[in-house]
């Protein structure tokens, strides 16, 4: 007999499709409980229509709802009951912490307890996971669901986060640097259909030795328009010419901007800490914890290119438990200290006392 075969998508594609979905305000079903739908891009027609279906919830991290002073009876989220005459401002106003030193009263607010949690938990897994604020609004269906509407478990939504990603290479090419022209340049893509991650190899690197490597986060802000805020650029620029220097490295580049928030989601950070709020803080308003980064995909980049061992060129220690916890061997830690000015002497003290950054 031949192999069952089928032309739908898998768990891993549907969830990949239900981000999108969420992206555009569009509702997903969480199969056996019911609808969801990211705060962020909600239409006031949905809303409506939502509203239609029976009560509605709004599902906050606990980050965000202790920031509005919110009862957290779930442990990392809250599920606030949406009043009947509420409307997407009100709901925007309690997702977004744009306004809340201009209006910080809020409330009252009235946090549901009792039940299954894991419907609304697996519905903010999937806004964070989307890059969306970390807010949604949940209704149970009081029948069977739309079928043109992407329809994943829960199940499959709250583990999402805890399976690593699976990467295949797509492609690579030699790409001359100003840090080293014998560089290399290799693109890998996950089966989930998310964003690709780079790998940049310089020189021809033994694979029987521990390897110059660095994890570098995408940064847009300081990578490509030179950001005094950060000192992102100046280190991948060091990290680049000191594997010149030394005629062999790998820097993969993780598409993780913003410490995995996303680029919007990190202006957002920006403006709230022009407010006065310090980098961990502004995440935590946001809703977000300090860092949603994840670094097993810079171990399973690392094995991919064939290497079991660095030495790693960073500050963050966490970069170095997460590759040993992940079977790649990191015989030295090399500090990285470029970039530093009074344009970030705030954000970098922060990330040294709050973030354990070797500074």
């Amino acid at each position: 007999m031949k192999p069952e075969f089928t032309l739908g998508p898998s768990p891993t594609e549907r969830l990949n499709r239900a981000r999108a979905d969420l992206r555009m305000g569009v509702p997903v079903v969480l199969d056996g409980y019911g609808l969801a739908v990211a705060i962020e891009s909600l239409s006031p027609e949905r809303l409506a229509a939502l509203g239609a279906l029976g009560p509605l919830t709004l599902v906050l991290t606990a980050r965000r709802a202790q920031t509005l002073k919110a009862r957290v009876y779930d442990e990392d989220i809250a599920r606030i009951a949406v009043p009947k005459d509420a409307d997407l401002g009100w709901l925007r106003a309690l997702a977004d912490p744009a306004d809340d030193l201009r209006v910080p009263m809020k409330g009252p607010l009235q946090a549901e307890r009792g039940g299954d949690p894991g419907f609304a938990r697996a519905a903010i897994r999937l806004a964070k996971s989307a890059q969306l604020l970390p807010a949604a609004l949940i209704v149970a269906l009081p029948h069977s669901a739309p079928p043109d509407l992407t329809t994943i478990t829960v199940q499959d939504a709250l583990q999402a986060a805890d399976i690593p990603q699976a990467f295949g290479p797509v492609s690579a090419a030699r790409v001359p640097l100003r840090a080293a022209e014998a560089g290399r340049l290799h693109i890998f893509r996950p089966d989930d259909g998310s964003e690709e991650h780079y790998a940049i190899e310089i020189g021809q690197p033994d694979r029987s030795k521990p390897v110059l490597a660095r994890l570098h986060s995408a940064c847009f802000t300081g990578d490509v328009l030179g950001s005094l805020k950060c000192d992102c650029g100046p280190q991948l620029d060091a990290a680049l010419t000191r594997m010149g220097h030394e005629g062999a490295g790998v820097l993969l580049y993780l598409n993780q901007e913003g410490r995995g928030i996303g680029l919007a989601n990190k202006m957002r950070a920006y403006s709230l800490q022009d407010q006065g709020f310090d980098t961990v803080e502004a995440n935590h308003r946001l809703g977000f914890e300090d860092d949603e980064r994840d670094f097993r995909i810079g171990a399973a980049l690392l094995k991919k290119l064939g290497f079991g061992a660095v030495r790693l060129l960073t500050n963050n220690p966490a970069k170095v438990a997460m590759l040993q916890a992940n079977g790649i061997d990191v015989t030295e830690r090399v500090p990285l200290k470029v970039g530093m000015s009074r344009h970030n002497a705030g954000y970098l003290a922060t990330k040294a006392a709050k973030s354990g950054h070797i500074l």
